[in-house]
């Protein structure tokens, strides 16, 4: 599986940006006082990637959660530029494999709005040429339809397309999509729990990437 790759998907949160602490926050100050006492990180963690409304459901007990939701909101724009930032080389590598020829997608669960929020904020929204959010499909992840609907969009074959997350929900709609999945090392969920999920490869650094394009890794050597 070396060079014969020419689209790239992303999830978003906790792939490329480094969101965990700001949902993990969003989540708790927008449940203060719904949620069970101790409610906490240890119970955000294993659903982080899901529908948002889904995990308010979950988490409050109730159906009826668009109060939560626009407290979670709320609390996610007013800390999003404090705690927001891209993992380690992913602009780099983006900005290179863009510079390549390369075609890179973000399919995300998240609103449209925070989307390109955050891809402006970090300086990678113009190395994007295809983004597919919760606002885009019928379906969410774990679904195929996101995935399907960035390569259509791209006009990409699922065959040399890669589709890289950090939760079993990008895996399977990876998979399920067709594409190439891949798990990130740095999920707050681990590695194992990917590969288990059917992630075809992990990524321990995003110049893992270079290799599925057959661009030299010399000049991009690790440190």
């Amino acid at each position: 599986m070396t060079g014969n790759i020419r689209t790239m998907l992303f999830d978003l949160d906790g792939t490329i940006l480094d969101t965990n602490e700001l949902i993990i926050r969003s989540f708790i100050e927008a449940l203060k006082g719904v949620a069970e006492e101790g409610f906490g990180r240890e119970h955000i963690i294993p659903s982080m990637g899901e529908p948002l409304t889904d995990q308010l459901k979950r988490f409050s007990g109730l159906e009826e959660v668009s109060h939560l939701v626009a407290a979670y909101r709320e609390v996610n724009l007013r800390l999003h530029d404090e705690l927001v930032k891209p993992f380690e080389y992913v602009v780099e590598v983006l900005r290179n494999l863009h510079d390549k020829g390369i075609q890179i997608g973000v399919v995300t669960t998240k609103m449209r709005l925070t989307t390109e929020k955050g891809l402006k904020f970090v300086g990678i929204f113009d190395y994007v040429d295809a983004i597919i959010t919760i606002d885009d499909v019928t379906n969410p992840k774990p679904h195929p339809e996101p995935v399907n609907k960035a390569i259509a969009l791209l006009g990409a074959d699922p065959a040399t397309t890669l589709m890289v997350g950090d939760s079993v929900v990008d895996i399977k709609s990876a998979a399920a999509a067709g594409t190439v999945a891949v798990g990130v090392a740095w999920s707050l969920k681990g590695e194992k729990l990917l590969s288990e999920a059917g992630a075809q490869h992990i990524l321990h650094d995003m110049r893992d990437l270079y290799a599925f394009v057959g661009m030299e890794s010399e000049p991009f050597a690790k440190r």
